[in-house]
Parts: C-alpha cells; sequence; structure tokens
C-alpha cells in the first residue's frame, strides 16, 4: 500500500505528462518544466500507483513533506487515504497545497470536516484566453494597444522563437534584468528564479519549452518562454524585457500569444506572489479565471500548523 517516491527528474517528463496533459488541471504548479527546473529547491519527488499520479515535495530542507493534489482517473478517496498513510510514516499531519475549488468541493464531500482549508490569495493563478490576448480588442485594452503601436513605430524588430542560438541572448538580457532589479530584499528570490531560469534555458529542447524573443538591432530586448500545463492550457513562466524600450513587454505578451500552436485555448501566466505592482499588471490583462488555490490540513486533536507558502516561477 505504500507509495514510492523517487526524485523528478528530465526522463521523467513523459510519463509525468501522461497524467497531467490529459487532465483538466490548469495549476501551473502541475507543469512538468516548473517541477524540474525548481527541484534544486523543492526536492520535488513523484510516485505512481492505482492510476495516479502523486507529487511530494519539501518547503525547505528542515521541513516535512508537503503534497499536491493526486492526478489520475481512479478512487480519489484511495489515493487521499494513500497520501495520509505517508504523511504518517513522516509522523506528520497531510498537508496538500495548491487545492482549486473543484478539488476543495472533492474533498469536502468524500473527507467531511476532516480538512481545513486555507485560501492563498497570493497563489492564485491568472488564466485569460489566447485570443484575448492576442486581439486586444474593446477599450479595456486600449492603453496595451498603445504601448504596441509605440513600439512597432519606433522599432524595426524581428520575433524569433528561441533556439540553442538564441539562448545566450536571453540570459544575457536576463542578467541585465537582475542586476537592474535585485534588492537586498528579495535578491534571494532573485537568485533562486535565475537558477531555474537558467536550468530551464540550458534544456529547452529536453523540456519541449515554447518560447520567443524580440530582436532589434541584433540584440534581444524581450523574451518569454512556457510550456504545456494540461492539453488546453498553457503557462507562461518566463517574461523579462529591457524596459528602456518602450512597449516592450506588452509587445512580447501579444507576440508569445499570436506564435503559440492551436490548440491552446488558455494561458495562465501564474500568480502575482502578493507583489502589488504585479498583481496590478495581471489583473490589467483582464482574465477570465482568477484560479483559487487552496491548502488542505488533515484536522486532527493538535494544533493546526501556520500556513506556509511557496515562492514560484
Amino acid at each position: 500500500m505504500e507509495l514510492s517516491f523517487q526524485p523528478i527528474t528530465l526522463a521523467d517528463k513523459d510519463i509525468i505528462t501522461s497524467y497531467t496533459y490529459n487532465s483538466d488541471y490548469q495549476n501551473c504548479d502541475f507543469s512538468f518544466a516548473n517541477m524540474c527546473s525548481w527541484r534544486f529547491l523543492y526536492h520535488s519527488e513523484f510516485a505512481i500507483k492505482d492510476n495516479f499520479l502523486f507529487i511530494r515535495f519539501y518547503t525547505d530542507e528542515d521541513s516535512h513533506p508537503v503534497y499536491m493534489y493526486p492526478v489520475g482517473k481512479g478512487n480519489i478517496t484511495h489515493a487521499i487515504r494513500l497520501l495520509e498513510q505517508e504523511a504518517a510514516t513522516h509522523e506528520h499531519i497531510l498537508w496538500i497545497l495548491g487545492i482549486t475549488a473543484p478539488g476543495k468541493d472533492q474533498l469536502e464531500a468524500s473527507f467531511p470536516e476532516e480538512f481545513k482549508f486555507l485560501p492563498e490569495r497570493d497563489y492564485f493563478d491568472y488564466i485569460y484566453l489566447k485570443e484575448d490576448l492576442i486581439n486586444l480588442t474593446g477599450k479595456k485594452y486600449q492603453p496595451k494597444r498603445n504601448h504596441i503601436n509605440k513600439f512597432k513605430k519606433n522599432y524595426s524588430y524581428e520575433y524569433k522563437p528561441i533556439t540553442r542560438e538564441l539562448v545566450p541572448l536571453c540570459l544575457e538580457l536576463e542578467y541585465k534584468w537582475y542586476k537592474a532589479n535585485r534588492t537586498e530584499d528579495i535578491e534571494e528570490d532573485l537568485s533562486h528564479e535565475r537558477r531555474s531560469m537558467t536550468y530551464a534555458l540550458k534544456h529547452f529542447e529536453e523540456l519541449e519549452l515554447i518560447g520567443g524573443g524580440l530582436c532589434v538591432d541584433g540584440e534581444i530586448v524581450a523574451f518569454s518562454f512556457g510550456s504545456p500545463i494540461n492539453h488546453n492550457t498553457f503557462g507562461v513562466h518566463v517574461e523579462k524585457a529591457d524596459i528602456r524600450y518602450e512597449g516592450a513587454y506588452n509587445m512580447i505578451n501579444q507576440q508569445f500569444a499570436v506564435h503559440l500552436p492551436e490548440q491552446y485555448i488558455y494561458i495562465n501566466r501564474e500568480e502575482d506572489l502578493g507583489i502589488p505592482g504585479l498583481r496590478q499588471a495581471k489583473q490589467s490583462y483582464q482574465p477570465i479565471i482568477l484560479l483559487e488555490k487552496y491548502t488542505a490540513i488533515k484536522k486532527n486533536s493538535g494544533k493546526v500548523n501556520a500556513l506556509i507558502t511557496l515562492p514560484h516561477l
């Protein structure tokens, strides 16, 4: 009955995505590229049992394990009981992070009064219709169109798909962005992001990422990349731009959406981490879904621990 976990590696892409791509989960944390490129920080592991994918990770080296909601087509009640037994082997109560509303409803129905649910607003995902980000139709998008028009007027640009040859230029821009934006209070988070991003770019082909950059006078002035979350939702993991080029962020946002494969209807631009400017920017693109996420904590006779939160890409 025990779950046998093993570290997530590039070699596990096919088995993990055979579950996630076929699911209806739109949560950015189910992106294989995110799991793999952030493993250095969360020590992420997976197990397969009884037609379910289980993900286990740690918030830091000294913390107890926490879990994602199981992905699969079998008996979810049985799957949760397996997680409960697994947590008990570590002498901890069960914590499940990143649960969306359907999972919350399912847990409440299958395990009445057994879980405490804590909302994580800073980690709600912003999901958009791809067509909205391409067309930018209507008054609400007028400022975006204005910035794009200025960029087109001021610069002769080319959108280039990210290839192995383009990776060094993207890393060069990212380093400039890092130096311009790092401060003492966020330096550790930015360093983690750099490590994750560098890993992803250096394994771009193996992770089957999709990305592109805006090239002006032979220099990359903005780039973005991401990967599928499921069969119809694409996750944008990274977007960087040189703000000296007015409208570069708006332009890469639109052009990236334009060049995505047709099968993807939704674009998940991940969470805002509680950063006011980032929240405002993500809201300004008018998400069709603000994907709620909760932490579920198994109730017991002891004190419920404080809510933990995770930094993401």
